[in-house]
């Protein structure tokens, strides 16, 4: 399931976010990737771990979790820690799949269940993410401020960047539920309880049994 996270943050936090990440330490794109992905990332990356990194990482993870579409989405269990990177001049991602498990610092131990791009930009050429799925090739470009979530097993690349730069920041989520197909589930249901909360009241019978419905599904699919 692809969900868009539209205006995660807003015009004043971009900017915060990006002043932080400009000013620190880059380095090459690879250095945190595994080996498949090392031979096709070409990028710069925010040195994971530096002060910038855990200063702006900290913004996008309080407007993650003031976001009831990304909560109702992700369902999250854990969040790696926001990483930031940045494209320009021919910079590309080649075609790879995120790695299984993300180890962290402080013994962190994150099941990559799902992938998110969050972009910080939005003046530049090229750099579309392009994700596979079973109905295609979907091509995702977005306002700065837009999040994509993305399942983690999915084949992906990022296009080069031909004009400008290409800033984003992406993280890995595991969800108390790592199935897709149930996540997606849960999620159509959570939207549908709240189009009839809000048509017929919050104590409309139907609505009391559609929330226990939802419940009783989660509680049989999530992991913890």
């Amino acid at each position: 399931m692809l969900t868009v996270i539209p205006d995660l943050l807003d015009a004043a936090t971009i900017t915060r976010v990006r002043g932080i990440v400009e000013g620190g330490e880059w380095i090459d794109g690879s250095a945190t990737s595994g080996h498949q992905a090392t031979l096709a990332k070409h990028n710069r990356q925010l040195s994971e771990g530096s002060a910038a990194a855990r200063e702006a990482g900290e913004i996008v993870v309080a407007a993650l979790q003031s976001n009831p579409t990304f909560v109702a989405a992700a369902l999250p269990a854990k969040v790696y820690p926001p990483l930031f990177n940045r494209y320009a001049g021919g910079e590309r991602f080649d075609t790879h799949v995120d790695n299984a498990l993300r180890l962290g610092a402080n013994g962190l131990r994150v099941r990559s269940d799902l992938s998110a791009t969050l972009f910080l930009s939005d003046d530049y050429d090229g750099g579309a993410l392009l994700i596979e799925e079973r109905h295609g090739v979907q091509s995702v470009k977005l306002p700065a401020g837009h999040m994509i979530l993305y399942p983690s097993s999915s084949l992906h690349r990022v296009e080069p960047v031909t004009r400008g730069e290409r800033l984003a920041s992406f993280f890995w989520i595991q969800s108390m539920v790592r199935d897709d197909g149930a996540r997606r589930i849960l999620f159509d249901l959570d939207n549908a309880t709240r189009a009839v909360a809000a048509a017929q009241g919050a104590g409309d019978r139907t609505t009391v049994e559609l929330t226990g419905v939802y419940h009783n599904l989660l509680r049989r699919w999530a992991d913890a």
